[in-house]
């Protein structure tokens, strides 16, 4: 099946709205409405339990030696063990990923609460896409208030991300795991290879549908490793009031999905947690294996990589769920 950004409808439009299905309308003051040359996606796949290959799992993996303080690329089959719900499974594919292409959708808050670091959010977005894009690779741009919009599609041109990422306004409330369910189930479940989604918040979600639970299960769903970055933390970025909610939100997305939380203080260090991103994405191994359960009953299960040389720290998601039925 072709990816949606192949679609000549995609390649004819410019900008949508990423739409919730007709059973979870958006609801709730201050919603934005959307903007009249925005077009609504197609419906959402997710209910088919949508695999490329059901039965090899892949597994992407960076590693980082505690001591040096940085990102071990040099590493051999033989020194990783992979087990699933506490079994140990056979490593079928091994590669090292420096440059297999991304597939990267950028999530930006911008409802009234995250308005003071607007202009931030934008200047480091921008950056990160031209510091990080290469010509194989391909971002898309999603921002979130009391809605969710797709603001550029697929490209792998960064000019045509930061021409959408200037157009940015600061409104409404924060619907942010109505903004990751859709990105997975309405445009990265579709893909295949290396997919990521890069947050950019506060994680105080108040205008959302969907759960945080169900966001973690599509994010999974959909292979994405999240990578999020706080903006909540003092300096040029200081809120004021109790921000631990919204930090352990953003941590638990990218625990479970096999990325990593950031907590920039200043505005320095949001351009280095970008940087930080676009470093790991090009550190990553790709472990394969079959699963030794051949149980098709849909259910999560649980990974765990572990490495022979104890100074150094593994960096993967946390399990899948599996096929369902006869699929």
């Amino acid at each position: 099946m072709l990816s949606l950004s192949r679609y000549s409808l995609a390649v004819a439009l410019g900008l949508f709205v990423i739409s919730q299905p007709s059973a979870r309308p958006y609801q709730g003051a201050g919603s934005t409405p959307p903007q009249s040359n925005r077009q609504q996606l197609p419906p959402t796949i997710s209910g088919t339990t949508y695999r490329y290959n059901v039965d090899l799992i892949n597994v992407f993996c960076s590693v980082w030696n505690k001591d040096t303080k940085s990102f071990v690329t040099n590493l051999a089959p033989g020194d990783f063990a992979l087990y699933e719900d506490g079994q140990k499974q056979t490593i079928s594919n091994f590669a090292r990923e420096a440059n297999l292409p991304l597939t990267i959708a950028l999530l930006v808050d911008t409802s009234q609460s995250v308005a003071p670091k607007l202009k931030f959010e934008q200047q480091a977005a921008t950056d990160f896409f031209y510091t990080v894009l290469r010509q194989t690779d391909r971002a898309m741009l999603v921002t979130f208030d009391s809605s969710v919009n797709l603001l550029q599609d697929f490209t792998n041109d960064p000019n045509r991300l930061a021409k959408q990422i200037r157009t940015m306004q600061a409104a409404g409330n924060t619907a942010l795991f109505d903004a990751v369910v859709r990105t997975c189930d309405e445009k990265l479940i579709r893909e295949t290879g290396r997919k990521t989604i890069v947050i950019l918040s506060d994680g105080d979600d108040s205008a959302s549908n969907d759960t945080l639970e169900q966001a973690r299960e599509m994010a999974l769903k959909a292979e994405a490793t999240i990578f999020s970055i706080s903006i909540n933390r003092g300096g040029l970025f200081g809120v004021g009031g109790d921000t631990r909610a919204g930090d352990n939100v953003l941590k638990q997305l990218a625990t479970e999905t096999g990325g990593k939380a950031l907590f920039p203080i200043q505005v320095e260090e949001l351009d280095s947690a970008f940087r930080e991103i676009s470093q790991e994405l090009r550190s990553q191994y790709n472990i394969g294996y079959y699963s030794s359960n051949k149980m098709r009953d849909g259910g999560y299960r649980k990974i765990e990589v572990k490495l022979t040389d104890k100074n150094l720290r593994p960096n993967f998601r946390k399990g899948y769920f599996a096929p369902s039925g006869g699929q």
